[in-house]
């Protein structure tokens, strides 16, 4: 019973290890550059208007 909590164990890092490889390659790619690159943008673009207490630009 032991070796199968331990083959269950190392199964379950393989798949955790191939998943973090997949998000850091699916980040990583070209394809994608465009994309992040506008939303890291967006807080650069809003406007400048203060905002006051209740939340309405003024």
């Amino acid at each position: 019973m032991e070796w199968n909590m331990n083959l269950m164990r190392e199964a379950v890092t393989l798949v955790s290890f191939a998943a973090f490889l997949g998000i850091v390659i699916w980040a990583w790619s070209g394809r994608r550059k465009s994309q992040f690159d506008a939303a890291a943008r967006i807080p650069l673009d809003e406007d400048d208007q203060p905002v006051n207490l209740r939340g309405d630009r003024s």
